[in-house]
């Protein structure tokens, strides 16, 4: 599907077309921009078997390792920011519940480092991050290497290629072309990496407005499969200029976790209770609302030659 034509298509379309159990697939963002939306349509649709990964898996991987859909967590940070623990992966990895769950641990520069390998098709990364780590004696696929210029022995990562690649952004047009301002991470490599992309936008918007700040344009039309419109899809995420994070969200993830009881209920009221993102968002209601940003423009820039 790839290509110059419209891909505008519901989250549920996306979803059923490119996700398949079994399959590999990445839900990237930084702080901001964490595709919630996708991850609830994916346990809605009973996914599983993924292979999930991420550089943080935080919530948007704890509501889905409880939802079963999880095989595999490749990862290089897991936790609750700032609120403590994920128990659903907790009790995935130590207990089997819902399901045994096998991990795949790296640094951060070795996540950053399989998906620019992904993208460049290269069959390794070197790097010098596993020096004084006890990474590299759990995890084989964290090799050696001889520097053919300096003799010096580095680690090496292999690629990273998912089969897909779901990335939140800010505005995009009809094509894919997507604007992504704010904190960045990995969301270029890894869909460049990916041989699917599923691009989620709080707004689309004419090429004209993509075209006209072309250095924004994160992620171009060029790899992309799918645009699905989701307001409010990164919720309890932030989407910057759009909406705050929900600490308290966070917070009280933390007690709705700490048992699979509490959390079936959250998930069979949040999730499977609603049949689609617009609903989550007209059921938190005035929460959501106070979370809208406030106006904070940048100066312009001139384009002009």
């Amino acid at each position: 599907m790839t290509g110059t034509g419209d891909k505008v298509m519901s989250m549920a379309e996306a979803i059923g077309r490119f996700v398949t159990d079994g399959c590999t697939l990445v839900i990237e963002g930084f702080t901001h921009l964490i595709c919630f939306a996708a991850a609830h349509e994916i346990i809605r649709q009973g996914r599983r078997d993924l292979t999930l990964c991420r550089l943080t898996p935080d919530l948007v991987y704890d509501q889905m390792i409880a939802a079963g859909c999880a095989r595999k967590v490749v990862f290089s940070w897991a936790g609750n920011p700032g609120a403590g623990p994920l128990y659903a992966f907790r009790r995935a990895v130590e207990r089997g519940i819902p399901h045994p769950l096998e991990i795949e641990e790296y640094s951060h520069y070795g996540m950053v480092a399989r998906f620019a390998a992904g993208a460049a098709r290269l069959p390794f990364y070197p790097l010098r991050d596993y020096q004084g780590s006890d990474l590299a004696r759990v995890n084989p696929r964290i090799r050696d290497v001889t520097c053919p210029f300096t003799g010096e022995r580095l680690a090496a990562v292999p690629p990273l290629n998912p089969d897909v690649a779901i990335i939140h952004v800010q505005r995009a047009d009809r094509l894919g072309n997507a604007h992504v301002w704010g904190l960045l991470g990995v969301q270029k490599e890894a869909a460049f990496a990916s041989d699917k992309v599923i691009i989620v936008a709080e707004e689309i918007v004419d090429e004209a407005a993509i075209r006209a700040d072309p250095n924004r344009t994160l992620i171009p039309g060029l790899i992309v499969d799918a645009v699905v419109l989701e307001p409010f899809g990164c919720h309890p995420s932030y989407a910057q200029g759009y909406y705050d994070r929900d600490n308290g969200f966070y917070v009280q993830w933390r007690d709705i976790s700490t048992d699979t009881a509490s959390l079936d209920t959250w998930l069979q009221e949040w999730v499977h209770g609603v049949a689609s993102r617009a609903e989550y968002a007209e059921k938190l209601g005035d929460r959501l609302q106070a979370l809208r940003a406030r106006e904070h423009l940048s100066p312009p820039v001139n384009y002009g030659y």
